[in-house]
């Protein structure tokens, strides 16, 4: 357009020029060898604008001829290149479809059209064909002689990066990601695994300092840089908690202020605070993680907050925890172990059962176990709870890619993710169900406890409980055991039709040791 408009000024400005000329009328007189030659000023404007514009007309001309052959080549080599840039991005897009064939035979005519020192891209298509034609060794290879370039060292890194990832070499995954997490910390995939790695050496602080790089190169999200810094916070804490208090202190503190509501950092906060008598500021940390997600180390570490208390001051502070959480399991069960320290029985007994009917899981009933043993001692009823926490759900715990444990860790020890644990109830698996007619093969793989049984209207439900080498998670359906109940009598005759279908249930026995079926029970589950 600017061109345009240059043209047309040009044109308007020599129109003016022609037209004043015209409007003044005069002769120029022009002697040569002795010939005087006299023509109107029009003329010889005219004839100048011509001589002018012929002139460059045969300039054009013979700069043409001149550059023609270098003009020829240039279009054939323009042309070989687009026709090496249309095969290549056909090759990577073949590449990308899974089209092993299309890539490869585009590779080579892209290779072939143009010079692979131009376009690195042509190593990258050739790489990817390696890796769809299965061919991992040649795409190794490949990626390793992209190290030498600069321009492609960073792509190179990464293909070594996925393929130590594919064959689980995370030590290598780790030190190409390290290398190139030097080059260039802004690429997440690199930082992210760099981080990890740090993580998993208790490098706190280098951690710590790459979170802070991506946080300032605005990598991740504000909020996401706040939970990173705030899980290796706490894990800082708890791992300096005994050689460096006050370094463990700092830590915990700003993890806890960073994120308020996560459970870990603020018992490890509040643990950093009671160590110094403060207890006010402990406790109000531990009552606003609570009020976010109840947790029975911040319930056990706020009802211990003073270890001079006695038992009824622990009550009421385990009822001032129930009251900001209410209608909660743990809020409950809480309140029904400061009750049974203190003998208050009957507010235990309540508690737990309401906790039990909130979410009926092995805790609850075991810690109902606990109370039936410590008021009335009655060993029927304790093994009736202790059959039902058999049979209930699992209690929660932190779980990480499968991984069950009792205690937070930062990051998963199957992947080494930072930040993977989570709390709450593990999977459950199907247990076996044995067969009448497999005991001989069913005891080289579980042990079935001995029980005694007697028919009696008034005795509680005989239940038959499996114990595998593996913990079951999911209860054996109760068993009605007639020839066990007969025995048991002692040879009694025949019951009524009636009393036959009647539920066989277990009185108490006192040729049974309860204290080593409570000690086998807590080998079976945890207890709080």
């Amino acid at each position: 357009m600017i061109r345009i408009l240059f043209y047309l000024a040009v044109v308007f400005a020599l129109g003016l020029g022609f037209a004043w000329l015209a409007d003044r009328p005069g002769d120029m007189v022009i002697t040569f060898s002795g010939y005087q030659y006299r023509v109107t000023l029009m003329v010889a404007a005219v004839a100048v604008t011509a001589i002018v514009a012929a002139v460059m007309l045969l300039w054009w001309l013979t700069k043409s001829v001149w550059n023609s052959p270098f003009a020829i080549a240039r279009h054939f080599r323009a042309r070989r290149r687009d026709r090496g840039y249309q095969a290549l991005s056909t090759g990577m897009i073949a590449a990308g479809a899974g089209d092993a064939a299309l890539a490869r035979k585009k590779n080579k005519e892209a290779a072939k059209l143009i010079r692979s020192d131009q376009e690195p891209l042509i190593h990258l298509l050739e790489a990817q064909a390696s890796l769809l034609e299965g061919d991992h060794d040649a795409a190794r290879q490949k990626f390793e002689t992209m190290l030498d370039d600069p321009e492609m060292r960073l792509l190179g890194l990464r293909g070594l990066y996925l393929e130590a990832e594919r064959l689980g070499d995370r030590a290598a995954a780790r030190h190409y990601a390290g290398r190139a997490a030097g080059l260039a910390p802004q690429l997440a995939w690199a930082a992210d695994a760099t981080l990890e790695e740090k993580a998993e050496r208790g490098d706190w602080d280098g951690a710590l300092a790459l979170v802070d790089a991506q946080k300032s190169a605005r990598q991740v999200e504000r909020h996401v840089a706040n939970e990173r810094r705030s899980v290796l916070l706490t894990a800082k804490a708890i791992s300096l908690f005994d050689s460096d208090f006050n370094a463990a202190r700092t830590a915990a503190l700003e993890a806890n202020r960073l994120r308020p509501e996560f459970g870990p950092a603020a018992v490890a906060a509040a643990r950093a605070l009671f160590r110094q008598n403060d207890v006010r500021k402990g406790s109000k940390v531990l009552e606003a993680a609570w009020r976010a997600e109840p947790l029975p180390e911040i319930a056990s570490l706020y009802v211990h907050a003073r270890p001079g208390d006695a038992v009824l001051d622990r009550l009421a502070r385990a009822k001032k925890l129930q009251s900001l959480r209410q209608n909660h399991p743990e809020s409950s069960l809480a309140v029904a172990r400061a009750a049974l320290d203190a003998q208050d029985y009957g507010l235990a007994r309540s508690e737990a059962e309401a906790a039990a009917r909130m979410q009926p899981r092995e805790g609850a009933y075991l810690l109902l176990a606990d109370i039936e043993e410590a008021d009335t001692g009655n060993q029927g009823k304790v093994r009736q709870w202790l059959s039902r926490a058999v049979r209930a759900s699992r209690d929660p715990a932190w779980v990480a890619d499968g991984v069950v444990s009792e205690r937070w860790a930062p990051f998963s020890p199957v992947t080494g993710r930072l930040d993977a644990f989570e709390w709450k109830a593990p999977e459950e698996r199907l247990g076996h169900l044995i067969e009448q007619g497999d005991e001989e093969e069913a005891e080289d793989r579980i042990a079935i406890p001995t029980m005694r049984a007697a028919q009696s209207p008034g005795d509680d439900l005989v239940e038959v409980v499996v114990e595998s080498e593996d913990r079951p998670e999911k209860p054996v359906e109760a068993a009605k055991i007639d020839e066990a109940a007969s025995a048991a009598d002692g040879g009694a005759d025949k019951t009524s039709e009636e009393e036959k279908d009647a539920p066989i249930r277990l009185p108490d026995d006192p040729g049974v040791d309860p204290d080593e079926e409570r000690e086998n029970a807590q080998r079976r589950f945890r207890l709080f």
